[in-house]
C-alpha cells in the first residue's frame, strides 16, 4: 500500500465548491505514478526496459464528493500482476478514514519505443508487494456502447497543455472533456474509462454522446479511430 496526503483547494473545485471529477482522477493518477517509489526494484526494471505503463481502463465508484479545504489521503495498491497486465485498487479517502472514492484500474505495459505490448518479467512480479483485492464491484473493464444515435459535438483539438510525460494526452483529460457534455442536473455515481488509443498532440477529438436510462455514454474518436470511451452512471 502506498499513500499521498492532499488537501482540495480552489484550483481542484468547480463552482459548488466541491472536488472536481477531473481533479478526482488526478489525484489517482499521481498516488499511481508515485506508487514506483515503493517498488524501487520494478521502477529500474522498466527505465532498464524501456518500458512504461499505461492505463487501459479505470472504474470509479462515487461514495461522497469532498468539499473545498477536506483533507484527503489516496491510497493505491497492485492486487495482481502477470503477462502484459497489472491491476490496482486507488482509494481516496475523507479525515475521517471513510472512503469518497473506491477505484479499480488496469494497467498494460508497452515499449516506448515501439508501442507496443511489451510482457513482465515473471521474477522480476514475483518480487513486487501485493496488497488484498478491494472488496467492491467490479465490472467489466471494455465498455459496451447501446444501440442508438450516437449525437456529435463540436471537434476539439488535442492542445500542448494536455500532453504528459508519455507524449499523449494525459488520461484525465479525457474526463475534463467529458465532463462538459453532462447535463448540470446529472449527478454522477459511478464513472468507467476504456482507454483504447493514445491521442497525440495535434489529433482532433470529436466527442459523441449517447443518452440510455441512468448513463451517459461519451466516446472520443477521429475519423478512422477510438481513442476512449467513457460511461457515466447516475
Amino acid at each position: 500500500m502506498f499513500s499521498i496526503q492532499d488537501v482540495v483547494t480552489t484550483s481542484k473545485t468547480g463552482e459548488d465548491g466541491k472536488l472536481k471529477l477531473v481533479s478526482a482522477f488526478q489525484l489517482m493518477q499521481d498516488c499511481s505514478e508515485l506508487w514506483f517509489e515503493s517498488e524501487p526494484e520494478f521502477e529500474v526494471y522498466m527505465h532498464r526496459n524501456n518500458m512504461t505503463q499505461l492505463l487501459a481502463g479505470r472504474q470509479v465508484d462515487i461514495i461522497r464528493v469532498p468539499s473545498f479545504k477536506e483533507r484527503l489521503t489516496i491510497q493505491t495498491s497492485i492486487y495482481e500482476c502477470y503477462g502484459y497486465y497489472g491491476y490496482r485498487n486507488t482509494i481516496i479517502l475523507d479525515e475521517a478514514n471513510k472512503p469518497c472514492y473506491v477505484t479499480w484500474s488496469t494497467g498494460v505495459c508497452v515499449n516506448l519505443d515501439s508501442g507496443r505490448l511489451s510482457k513482465m518479467d515473471s521474477d522480476m512480479v514475483k518480487h513486487m508487494h501485493f496488497d488484498p483485492k478491494y472488496d467492491m464491484e467490479y465490472l467489466e473493464r471494455k465498455i459496451v456502447v447501446p444501440h442508438g444515435e450516437l449525437i456529435s459535438s463540436d471537434p476539439i483539438s488535442v492542445m500542448r497543455d494536455d500532453i504528459d510525460y508519455n507524449r499523449h494526452m494525459n488520461n484525465a483529460q479525457y474526463i475534463r472533456i467529458a465532463c462538459e457534455y453532462l447535463p448540470l442536473d446529472f449527478v454522477v455515481r459511478r464513472v468507467r474509462v476504456e482507454y483504447k488509443k493514445p491521442a497525440k498532440l495535434g489529433d482532433v477529438i470529436y466527442p459523441r454522446l449517447l443518452r440510455a436510462e441512468n448513463k451517459i455514454y461519451i466516446q472520443m474518436a477521429s475519423a478512422d479511430c477510438v481513442y476512449a470511451v467513457i460511461e457515466f452512471t447516475a
